[in-house]
């Protein structure tokens, strides 16, 4: 069964999504520089809307590259553990060190902080070095699902190693394409990749866009 998840930053953006027929978001803050991670108040204000849609929540604590110092990783682990306790789905998570490397040390933290949630890995994922070795990794750190455009600028460029990794996860992990994803290219992108969920902001002047999800969801 193929399924869409929603980038959404608000309460609004999430009826939306779910009306649109999604079966999950992703919520952020600061959409527009890549996302960060959203506030407790609107985390809370979401789950307290009782959607009928998983909510999953960037953990990032700042925009700008994916190395972080110690104060940074500490802090994403609280925000994990509200996470967690505020009753969302799962949480959406990575680290790189200097080199660009998959941070084991600090994606392990969060890993331990999430408990029981559900763990993507995100985007860091596409400036890693060595994307097969890291996906490898990303499977052994135990996450569910990893977000990705195939390292280029959209997943319909990223077509090549979104297959690649698809073929390589063989069922362990879910390979989740994203970025530059509409209701023109999302079919194109599942069957040219053989995933079956796929990721995308679908929005109309700066909000999510009932809608253009449903036009996606009708082509599946």
């Amino acid at each position: 069964m193929r399924k869409i998840e929603v980038c959404s930053t608000s309460l609004d953006d999430a009826r939306e999504a779910e009306a649109g027929g999604a079966v999950r978001i992703e919520l952020c803050s600061a959409i527009t520089c890549g996302g960060v991670t959203p506030s407790h108040a609107t985390i809370q204000s979401i789950v307290d809307a009782n959607l009928n849609l998983d909510i999953n929540i960037l953990i990032r604590a700042r925009e700008g590259g994916f190395h972080y110092t110690p104060s940074e990783i500490d802090t994403m682990c609280r925000d994990i553990e509200f996470c967690r306790h505020a009753g969302v789905h799962g949480v959406v998570i990575g680290a790189l060190t200097a080199e660009e490397d998959i941070d084991l040390e600090a994606c392990k933290r969060m890993v331990e902080a999430a408990g029981d949630l559900s763990i993507t890995f995100h985007r860091a994922f596409d400036i890693c070095r060595e994307p097969l070795a890291s996906l490898e990794q990303i499977i052994a750190l135990g996450c569910d699902r990893l977000l990705t455009s195939g390292q280029q600028h959209s997943a319909f460029a990223g077509i090549p190693l979104l297959r690649q990794l698809t073929t390589q996860a063989a069922g362990r992990i879910i390979i989740l394409p994203g970025a530059g994803v509409n209701p023109q290219n999302a079919m194109h992108i599942l069957t040219e990749t053989g995933a079956t969920e796929i990721h995308g902001s679908l929005r109309r002047n700066g909000h999510t866009d009932a809608r253009m999800v449903q036009d996606v969801v009708e082509q599946f």
